[in-house]
């Protein structure tokens, strides 16, 4: 099709550029004609059309081809065809005719334009006013078929406009194209939509939904899939799956799931147990995270056993959070459960750091680059959230790198600069102005590539599975330089960037585009490249620092290899920086009860269409100001049940939309709610019973309901039966509220049955099962009737309060007592507790064994016997239940003793009922009763003995027992009547005692701390009978809200001795408290304060803040240091050294420190340091002694560290022997050093030397032996303790050793011996012509060595003017009549077996007058000579 067009364009160029030579060569005038619609000339193109037509209209197809072809060839050789006469003249007429044509064609199609604008608007206008959202008018309908059948699944739907339709399976959307060819094929036609499956197979198996969607809403519907596998007969009535399914039943669940609250990183487990064993068809069992199938995999572990299913996070992300469904098939279809799982934050290693985003997903992916997008946190730790951090890894790897250098405001945001082909992941942090937070579980990794790549290739099945693959590549021609891109516009506008996107050239051409995009502020026809460095490979592009308020426009231009396209067109105006608003915050938030810990919100979704990612949803307290978050991963619904709320309390909620912009503000507030049950019908009583019988009436008692609503129980309806009778009657019409009635006008003799319904404020509840059948028969017995209304309170781990009422008949004579029954749950042996009657109408059950169920009965006695039993109780559990609280003694804050008992749970309707001794409520008189929320307090109005006794609370009205007591002893109310008393006569309580404390400048401090003070607390002093006041000599201090009280005397003396007393009142609270300041108290206080005062006199001047100390530095010198303050510019220091002054001290006058060291420490350094710093202030001292035991402490420290750095012991052969050392920091004569050989003591003799010096301890081996091997220790005692090295000379150690100490005294003995010029002769020597020249030297050498001398590297030749005389180890060289000739440089060379040496000297010859330069010094004979150096 692309080439086709490009080839068309190319042809109307032709035609036009004919058109236009036909009009230069035309004498004819041409007349202009309009359309009806436009008042218009024609273009040259429509000219050149028409010439075309007229070319074409009267010659054949061939002629056509062959004339175009013709004048083709000569545009290209640049010739024009030039026609003349008739024949332009008709050819003229024809283009006139041809333009007729066309603008008949042209009024034709704005004619057809208009209808069918018009009808546009009207279809629009029709379906604007019967739009409704999508609603199922029949849903689908699940479908069992056999195996390799096909099924249709089938619905119809109700909307307008026509609504977008998508199947999915598993919760995977269903793609025909991804299919097997004729797998799936899906219609949509007149609101029925159809699904057909074509070959089922066992994987078809499935839930399908089909999701239908258009502007005003969206709808769902749901089907199940049963595809069936033929057994053959086994499959059929008489096979054992049959059987088994008839004497099985299917397991049902065995408690309903609840609430599981987790940690991010933790692990958590939901598990959902069964009554029995699981079938076989019910093992398939599935579980949903909201609506989606979860799979087993490494994040989530699925696992199914006999009894149990469960589902397992090993590390739990805010992504896991959710609605989770188990769903267990079942013969009529499934079962399912749902809960909900909360997924709390992970600590933040910053206090007050957000919480991590969630569900961060990658959109719009390209070659080089994608769009991502992630959900706020719900908890922004405090403050609010100052934007993301991006970070992305290669799949696979670790290595995080950072996508952006400033925090994104929106949660959206395009990453740029992307590989092709990679396959990266994503994560992003959340940054306030405490800190960062963790980062978010990592996106899905995903690869980039060209998104349109699948749009270009065709996939054509055929033959069974095989498919034919077009690129759209092939179909275009080969295009040069590429077209311009179209639709330029902004897709995102944020505050931080502004993302574009175009559609690609289309034909694009074979070749690979890349794009460069250019920019251009509105009113400015300067356009700049944004890219020109990095074209951009996607037809995709975030612009960021954009001028805020600005407004743009943006063009695109593509390039290939061979060029760059024309630019686009420009975008529309798009303004940078504007930021993106919240979504507004839901309304109408109503909180309702739902159960004891949970609570049922609503609220109404937003308006205006506006769609929030979801909702995150707080609580708190009242009375708190701390929210409290719900959910960590938005809700999508308008309704939640928030569990795991505290029983009785009392809360407010509300509710934040979330959107790519974060989270709106708070919705308002619900109304305070306290969680409690919500009010429902009352269940069925039960426990019917026969209480008495005469001969026309029978008096009925039955149990309470097990469950009573949540409210009062206002009465019961009763009916009765008669067994002679078909019908049920009324026995009352207005509701009992006792559970004992009485009924009359009966038959005597026959039999009766009764049930009955309790009514509460929600309704009449269940009716009961019917009674069994009881005789109307005067009873007679002697013997009393049954107990009745046998109940457990205070039950507890051991124990419980058994409690009844009297029986109705008494028989022969009164009650005398009581028998009471137990009996384990599921055993029918009883156990009789007591075997004394009781007379009571309550026992205290105790010894039970925790966690097991009993059930008790009880029996009267009378005088003439044991009457029947009574009706079981209800089973009980003995076992504390979670929350129960025992009642409380204590003193109110006016003195007044209290019982008080707080439930855990209450109704509106629940009484606290209060009993003395189980006998009733205590007497009006001696207590009376409050009640504040879940609180209710029992005050003793007048407490005494008579109060004494057991109290116990029941509270009405609730499911379960809340009951407890306590006894009142006389200890008890002996220690509350004593705290009564305090309460009411209160003392100041004393926190210290009088202190006394002398303070810097000798004022003497008395003090004493109470508790706090009101501020209308009163104080009086009082000493030694005398009231005192505050004086500047006698300073009172009184702070009342720290109870302080303190006396401060400025100069304390002999008048000051005596009583001190502290009289403190405060409203009724009073105390007084003594201090006796007197004989040897008084005295050790009055000379410390002299003392201070005399110290803080010599501290006005300067002074010494540390004394004189010594310390021994690693290198081993002595540091005497001390530190005085208060200084100035003029403050001398001194040293002092056996009181006479010593220099070397170091002194700053800046930190006021003063050293002295001493480098190498002797015992001439023992004695008296004194360091002093005076001015004109004053002057202070300190003194060190350093003599004796002090000295000794030292040298044991010096000695010490001068061990402790001893290196290694080392061997050093010599040309006397073998020497043993180590190296130390300083040696002085107190370290002690002993050297042993194979662990004994060595002494030193002729061959064995043993010293040291400064730093170094050594023994010398002289001319070792053999029998100097072994091992060498050097033990150095410091005073206190011996520090040890060895070595060991042996082996190869020794060996060496020994080989180079012969060595070493060989060379000694040869260089002894060889061959030396010893002293005589000079570096310089000059002398005048005409003198003679002596140069004496002496040698050495053992034997006598060989003598040879040069002058200027020659030998020299004695004769005539040269001789050399030798005597002995003296050779002297004489130089007759010296002339010029004789300059030069002379060496003596001698020479023997062991070695040679050369002596020089340089000989300067000069004229008689001449003044040599650089000669110093004058000799005899005119001899000159330079003195060696």
């Amino acid at each position: 099709m692309g080439t086709r067009t490009f080839f068309h364009h190319r042809e109307e160029e032709q035609k036009e550029e004919r058109q236009q030579s036909l009009q230069m060569s035309s004498t004819t005038k041409k007349k202009k004609f309009k359309t009806s619609e436009e008042e218009e000339t024609f273009s040259p193109s429509e000219l050149s059309i028409a010439a075309a037509l007229a070319l074409t209209s009267e010659i054949p197809q061939d002629s056509k081809i062959r004339r175009e072809a013709a004048i083709l060839e000569l545009e290209q050789r640049g010739q024009k065809r030039i026609r003349f006469g008739n024949d332009m003249e008709k050819l003229e007429k024809e283009v006139i005719r041809n333009c007729r044509l066309l603008r008949v064609r042209a009024d034709r199609k704005a004619l057809r334009r208009k209808a069918l604008e018009k009808a546009r608007v009207e279809k629009e206008y029709l379906e604007l006013r019967s739009g409704r959202p999508p609603m199922f008018w029949i849903p689908l309908r699940a479908h069992a078929v056999w195996e390799r059948m096909d099924v249709t699944l089938a619905c119809t739907v109700l909307a307008s406009p026509a609504p977008q339709v998508a199947w999915y399976k598993n919760g995977v959307r269903i793609d025909p194209r991804l299919a097997p060819a004729g797998k799936y094929k899906i219609q949509t036609k007149f609101g029925m939509l159809t699904l057909h499956i074509s070959r089922c197979s066992m994987e078809d198996s499935a839930e399908y939904r089909v999701e239908v969607k258009n502007q005003y809403g969206e709808a769902y519907s749901f089907a199940t899939v049963l595809v069936r596998k033929y057994y053959g007969k086994e499959s059929g009535f008489d096979s054992e799956i049959y059987r088994r399914s008839l004497m099985a039943k299917e397991a049902d669940f065995a408690f309903p799931l609840k609430p599981l609250f987790s940690r991010e990183k933790e692990a958590f487990t939901l598990s959902c147990y069964f009554s029995s064993d699981l079938l076989e068809h019910q093992r398939d069992i599935t579980w949903f995270r909201d609506g989606e199938l979860l799979q087993s995999s490494e994040c989530c572990e699925l696992k199914c056993q006999d009894w149990e299913a469960s589902l397992t996070v090993p590390r739990a992300c805010k992504e896991d959070e959710g609605f989770y469904t188990i769903r267990v098939p079942s013969l009529a279809g499934y079962k399912e459960q749902t809960t909900y799982v909360f997924v709390r934050d992970a600590a933040a290693e910053t206090a007050g750091a957000p919480g991590s985003p969630l569900n961060v997903k990658c959109r719009d992916v390209n070659r080089d680059c994608l769009s991502l997008s992630w959900v706020a946190p719900s908890d922004n730790g405090g403050s609010p959230i100052l934007g993301y951090y991006i970070e992305r890894c290669v799949a696979g790897s670790e290595d995080w790198l950072p996508c952006n250098d400033k925090p994104v405001k929106t949660c959206r945001y395009p990453v740029l600069g992307l590989a092709e082909g990679q396959t990266y992941q994503f994560r992003v942090k959340a940054v306030n102005k405490e800190g960062i937070s963790h980062p978010s579980k990592p996106s899905d990794p995903v690869t980039t590539c060209e998104p349109s790549k699948d749009k270009r290739v065709t996939v054509i099945p055929y033959d069974e599975g095989r498919t034919i693959e077009v690129f759209k590549d092939d179909l275009e021609g080969d295009i040069k330089i590429p077209l311009a891109p179209t639709n330029v516009h902004a897709s995102e506008v944020r505050e931080d960037y502004v993302a574009l996107a175009w559609d690609e050239p289309d034909p694009r051409g074979r070749e690979p585009l890349s794009y460069y995009v250019e920019q251009s502020m509105v009113g400015s026809n300067a356009w700049q490249m944004v890219n020109p460095d990095r074209p951009v490979h996607s037809p995709r592009f975030a612009l960021f620092d954009l001028a805020q308020g600005k407004s743009y426009r943006f063009r695109v231009r593509s390039a290939n290899k061979y060029g760059i396209s024309e630019p686009s067109l420009p975008s529309e105006p798009v303004t940078a920086g504007a930021k993106l608003a919240t979504l507004p915050p839901p309304s109408q938030v109503l909180a309702f009860r739902d159960t004891k810990t949970s609570v049922f919100l609503q609220w109404a979704k937003l308006k205006d269409g506006l769609e929030p990612l979801g909702y995150y949803i707080y609580c708190r307290e009242t009375g708190s100001e701390e929210w409290q978050t719900v959910n960590n991963k938005p809700v999508t619904c308008n309704e939640f049940t928030v569990p795991g709320l505290q029983p009785g309390k009392e809360y407010v909620f509300c509710v934040k939309s979330v959107s790519e912009a974060g989270l709106s503000e708070s919705s308002p507030e619900t109304d305070p709610i306290v969680v409690r049950a919500a009010i429902a019908r009352p269940s069925a009583p039960h426990g019917f019973v026969l209480l008495n019988c005469g001969k026309t009436n029978m008096t009925i008692g039955w149990k309470a309901p097990k469950r009573k609503g949540g409210t009062k129980i206002l009465g019961y309806f009763l009916d009765q039966h008669d067994s002679a009778e078909l019908d049920w009657h009324e026995v009352n019409t207005q509701p009992i509220p006792q559970r004992v009635y009485t009924v009359g006008s009966l038959e005597e003799g026959h039999l009766y049955q009764f049930r009955a319904r309790a009514v509460n404020a929600a309704g009449v509840g269940e009716v009961s099962e019917p009674s069994d059948l009881f005789r109307c028969e005067e009873w007679t017995m002697p013997e009393p009737g049954p107990p009745y209304d046998v109940k457990c309170t205070e039950v507890r781990d051991s124990s419980l309060k058994l409690r009844w009422e009297a029986p109705l008949y008494t028989g022969a004579g009164p009650v005398t007592g009581y028998h009471v029954d137990v009996c384990e749950e599921g055993s029918e042996e009883w156990k009789q507790i007591n075997q004394h009657p009781i007379a009571t109408t309550h026992m205290k059950v105790s010894d039970l064994e925790t966690g097991k169920s009993y059930i008790f009965r009880v029996r009267a006695r009378n005088k003439a016997g044991l009457g029947p039993p009574s009706l079981p109780s209800d089973p009980v559990v003995a076992k504390t239940k979670p929350g129960t609280n025992e009642i409380e003694l204590g003193v109110d804050e006016e003195g007044f003793i209290y019982m008080a008992f707080e439930a855990p749970e209450r109704n509106d309707d629940s009484e606290f009922i209060w009993s003395k001794d189980y006998e009733g409520p205590p007497d009006a008189d001696r207590a009376e009763t409050k009640e504040k929320g879940n609180k209710s307090k029992l005050i003793l109005k007048h407490p005494s003995e008579k109060d004494l006794g057991i109290y116990s609370v029941e509270v009405t009205d609730v499911d379960d027992d809340i009951s407890a007591s306590r006894a009142l002893t006389k200890e008890d109310l002996d220690k509350l009547l004593k705290r009564s008393h305090e309460i009411r006569n209160p003392l100041i309580q004393l926190i210290s005692g009088w202190n006394v404390d002398v303070l810097e400048k000798g004022e003497v401090r008395l003090w004493l701390e109470v508790e706090k003070l009101s501020p209308n607390a009163e104080l009086r002093l009082i000493f030694n009978d005398k009231e005192l006041t505050s004086t500047p000599t006698h300073k009172i201090n009184f702070v009342r809200g720290k109870g302080l009280v303190e006396l401060i005397i400025q100069n304390f003396c002999d008048d000051d001795k005596g009583m001190y007393t502290a009289q403190l009142q405060d409203g009724k609270a009073k105390n007084q408290f003594t201090l006796a300041l007197v004989d040897e108290c008084f005295a050790k206080v009055a000379e410390e304060a002299d003392a201070k005062r005399r110290e803080w006199k010599k501290k006005q001047g300067p002074h010494f803040i540390e004394n004189l100390k010594w310390k021994v530095t690693e290198n081993c010198e002595v540091l005497l240091t001390c530190k005085a303050t208060n200084l100035r510019k003029d403050t001398s220091f001194q040293w002092f050294f056996n009181k006479k002054a010593r220099a070397g001290g170091v002194f700053d006058p800046q930190t006021g420190i003063g050293t002295l060291c001493i480098k190498k420490i002797t015992k001439a350094d023992e004695g008296q340091y004194k360091a002093l710093v005076s001015d004109d202030r004053g002057e202070d001292s300190t003194q060190l002694d350093l003599t004796k035991g002090a000295f000794e402490d030292l040298l044991k420290e010096l000695c010490r560290i001068s061990a402790l750095s001893a290196t290694p012991l080392k061997i050093q052969p010599t040309e006397e022997g073998i020497k043993i050392y180590t190296d130390v920091k300083y040696y002085t004569d107190y370290m002690k050093t002993t050297w042993y050989h194979k662990e004994k003591w060595l002494e030193s003799r002729d061959r064995l030397k043993a010293g040291s010096t400064m730093n170094q301890v050594w023994l010398h081996i002289l001319n070792p032996t053999e029998a100097d091997k072994g091992k060498y220790t050097l033990e150095l005692f410091d005073g206190n303790k011996s520090h040890k090295l060895s070595t060991d000379l042996s082996g190869q150690v020794f060996e060496d050793a020994l080989a180079e100490h012969r060595r070493l005294k060989e060379a000694a003995i040869a260089e002894k011996r060889r061959a030396r010029v010893v002293q005589g002769l000079p570096d310089v020597a000059t002398i005048m012509e005409g003198k003679t020249l002596c140069l004496t030297c002496c040698i050495s050498g053992d034997p006598y060595p060989e003598i040879t001398w040069f002058k200027n590297e020659k030998v020299i030749v004695f004769k005539d003017r040269y001789k050399m005389d030798v005597k002995g180890t003296v050779v002297t060289i004489t130089i007759q009549k010296v002339c010029n000739e004789d300059t030069g440089k002379y060496s003596v060379y001698v020479k023997n077996k062991y070695g040679s040496e050369t002596g020089q000297v340089t000989i300067s010859v000069y004229k008689h007058g001449e003044i040599p330069v650089g000669m110093e010094e004058e000799v005899p004979g005119g001899i000159r000579m330079k003195k060696t150096k």
